[in-house]
């Protein structure tokens, strides 16, 4: 390659990281003009989430496969939320653990057989099971068919207009309902709303909720942290405004049930099965031009347990580019047409570029950058510009997303963790963002070799869960 061919190469991948990061600080701007208006409004309604008296009863939603570790925990902590009416159903999608057995045992489940309605497909249910010791309980056993087909299973068996989705290696605070609720409450246009997910790694958990949160000593589950705040806190929020958001977290999400069985239930061929719902009913109403918002609030916080080792978080990220490249592949259609609104002329886009597209990018700048500089292709400068808009840039918005946290919610207390975490800002930017992106590498290869989809196997310790 000539001269001008290497210079043309180097101002490409500058300006494509210029791109990438600078997109991000401007939705980090507008996320702290939202978060501003949303910290005053709740101010004024005061800390304590409070009964209306107009509250929609929820079904909430808990696929479980192979979730031994933590399904009592889970299922208490659900059981104990803050709400006028709700009913908790398990769903055991033919699970090859004990989940099944500790559910029965610890909450007194017995067999009582009753019709579903098929309202949307799923694999055949062996069971329904309801709890002597609580009346909103019931356990749903099912032949495997992964999350997807699960969560199916479990809205033809719900009972009321709104379910919530939460993964059974999670729990939510007490008040997250109250709260997750409010745009339908505000907003009958409202057809979903997610809330913030936080990793319980190192926090305090008694009794199915959290007492304390901390931060964890495996240096993987600490960078996760950080990367959690940064998604959330100004990842999400500066879509919502806009009715933008494209991806309500498997973990967390509340949703209208008619509205999802119109537009046809989960997909069971995609792993990415959040996001692609989220993708699908923006285009269901946009394409019918029905009236309807997708909200996205950052008080609800749900807890979950992250990864702790590489080759269960390498699998995760992997197993997450896979289902966002499926997603925005399946509604490409959604982008730049003639109803698409925010959503496709902005959110599609600006997804298919930094993070759909992403990984492959930023992986061959690196190489091409640190490659030619080795070779003395590139020069010393070009190779200072590369890294401060490549790491530089990365670092701000880590220590931005964190300075996000500590202006608001302040969840993390302890000066010293404060101080952890903006350390862990600096130096996930080193070596753990460049790990990660291969590993999305490797969920785009997935996706284009069309690698058989399942479920993926979760390590877990379950120590947050045991007490």
């Amino acid at each position: 390659m000539n001269g001008d061919g290497l210079w043309w190469l180097q101002l490409g991948f500058i300006v494509y990281f210029v791109l990438l990061n600078g997109g991000y600080l401007l939705l980090n701007g507008l996320s702290m003009l939202s978060l501003g208006r949303y910290m005053r409004e709740r101010a004024e309604l005061g800390e304590q989430a409070s009964y209306l008296g107009v509250e929609p009863a929820v079904s909430v939603l808990m696929p479980a496969y192979n979730e031994a570790a933590t399904i009592r925990t889970s299922v208490r902590s659900m059981l104990q939320l803050q709400y006028p009416e709700f009913e908790v159903l398990v769903i055991n999608d033919g699970s090859t653990d004990a989940t099944l057995a500790l559910l029965i045992e610890e909450f007194e489940l017995s067999a009582h057989p009753e019709p579903l309605r098929q309202a949307v497909a799923h694999q055949p249910v062996h069971a329904i099971y309801r709890s002597r010791r609580y009346a909103n309980l019931r356990v749903i056993d099912k032949a495997n068919g992964g999350k997807a087909d699960a969560l199916n299973a479990g809205i033809n068996a719900a009972r009321h207009a709104l379910f919530c989705g939460v993964d059974a290696d999670s729990i939510l605070q007490r008040d997250s309902l109250l709260r997750v609720v409010q745009p339908f409450l505000e907003d009958e246009r409202t057809v979903a709303a997610g809330g913030t997910v936080r990793i319980a790694n190192g926090s305090q958990v008694r009794g199915g909720f959290l007492l304390r949160a901390g931060l964890p000593g495996n240096p993987l589950a600490a960078f996760q942290i950080v990367e959690y705040l940064r998604a959330f806190l100004f990842g999400r929020v500066g879509w919502s405004p806009l009715n933008a958001v494209l991806i309500i977290s498997g973990a967390f999400g509340l949703f209208d049930r008619e509205r999802v069985m119109a537009a046809g239930g989960y997909r069971s061929d995609t792993v990415g099965e959040d996001m692609e719902l989220v993708l699908r009913l923006h285009r269901y109403h946009r394409e019918r031009q029905l009236p309807y918002r997708i909200r996205y609030l950052p008080d609800p916080i749900c807890w979950t347990e992250c990864p702790e080792d590489l080759g269960t978080l390498g699998r995760q990220r992997s197993r997450w580019q896979r289902g966002l490249a499926e997603s925005l592949a399946r509604h490409w259609r959604l982008c730049f047409s003639r109803h698409g609104g925010a959503p496709g002329w902005l959110a599609w886009p600006f997804m298919a570029l930094f993070e759909w597209l992403g990984p492959l990018i930023e992986l061959a700048g690196y190489l091409f950058m640190l490659g030619g500089f080795a070779f003395g292709r590139v020069s010393t400068s070009a190779l200072a510009v590369f890294l401060l808009v490549a790491i530089g840039m990365g670092i701000l918005l880590s220590v931005n997303g964190l300075l996000l946290e500590t202006l608001s919610f302040r969840v993390y207390q302890r000066r010293r963790d404060v101080l952890r975490l903006f350390l862990l800002a600096i130096l996930e930017n080193f070596g753990y963002r460049q790990l990660n992106t291969l590993w999305r590498c490797r969920g785009l290869w997935q996706w284009f070799t069309r690698r058989r989809r399942h479920w993926g196997a979760m390590k877990r310790s379950g120590r947050w869960g045991q007490h």
